[in-house]
């Protein structure tokens, strides 16, 4: 991907708001909605909506609206909101200013491909976030982080022992973002901090999940004889690579790749694939319902 998605690009709308809705459908809820937008005059520049099961099943709605003076009117359109969808629908919401970007910490290791392409497109403009910061448990890549005048961070994380490490990075991400990226970050997180980070997590996994979980997985699929390769980019929760997959990819091998070529052409696609998943998070196209998500891309 380009970061650039196929619908409506909310950074050239000017002053627009997200609204995110899910719960139990039934029939009135885009209705109930458009009046309480058409009451504040605002303007749908893009809406997607998606139910599993008309009959009462689960429901989803992305709605991008213009509004003049929006920081301003944004806790009377809030509060406009809640009222309408409590009478008689089991909705959730939320409603986010567009014009704030989410803030995002990176992680990553020695491997450069994914954290490199994240902040080149960041640079050029390609991803509607702000980096916080970027930690490391290695130093490697401190010089080409700072060359994007991006904090960089090095604490180390060696042994079974992760505490301190996680103390200092729960220390350095605290009121400061809004979700965390793994870009090849190759330590596992443990339960606990996954529970007091209290932000998502999104990690790039270099297969289709479940398959050549581990070290070495290009190797393992050179042995194995496989035509293709891919990459995943899923939520972490605390059941290791389990969590909700946001998106995947694949490329074409064949008996005449090595293992070596595997790799070049799966960081390619791992680079995609982590892109993509960090524009529609950041967008909030991305809507978790248990271990699914549903994705307006």
């Amino acid at each position: 991907m380009s970061a650039n998605s196929s619908s409506t690009s909310t950074k050239a709308v000017g002053e627009c708001a997200s609204l995110i809705l899910q719960g139990r459908d039934r029939p009135g809820i885009v209705a109930a909605v458009a009046d309480v937008l058409a009451k504040h005059n605002g303007n749908i520049v893009s809406l997607d909506q998606y139910s599993d099961d008309p009959e009462g099943g689960h429901f989803f709605q992305r709605t991008i609206v213009q509004l003049e003076g929006l920081k301003a009117r944004l806790p009377e359109l809030e509060a406009d909101l809640t009222t309408a969808l409590s009478e008689g629908f089991d909705i959730t919401f939320t409603l986010r200013d567009l014009s704030q970007p989410k803030r995002v910490a990176i992680f990553a290791s020695k491997s450069d491909h994914c954290l490199l392409d994240l902040l080149w497109r960041h640079s050029h403009g390609e991803l509607p976030v702000s980096i916080a910061m970027v930690i490391s448990n290695h130093p490697d890549l401190a010089r080409e982080v700072q060359r994007f005048g991006i904090p960089y961070f090095f604490v180390p994380s060696q042994g079974p022992d992760k505490s301190e490490a996680e103390a200092e990075h729960l220390r350095l991400l605290k009121d400061n973002v809004d979700f965390v990226v793994l870009a090849r970050y190759m330590q596992i997180l443990s339960p606990s901090f996954i529970e007091k980070v209290g932000v998502p997590i999104i990690n790039i996994h270099h297969s289709f999940l479940p398959a050549f979980i581990g070290a070495g997985p290009y190797a393992k699929a050179k042995e194995r004889g496989v035509k293709l390769i891919g990459a995943t980019a899923h939520y972490v929760t605390e059941d290791l690579d389990e969590g909700p997959i946001i998106e995947q990819d694949v490329a074409r091998v064949n008996h005449s790749d090595s293992a070596a070529d595997m790799q070049r052409r799966g960081a390619n696609v791992e680079r995609n694939v982590l892109s993509r998943a960090v524009y529609w998070h950041a967008e909030d196209r991305v809507l978790r319902n248990g271990n699914h998500t549903v994705v307006f891309p």
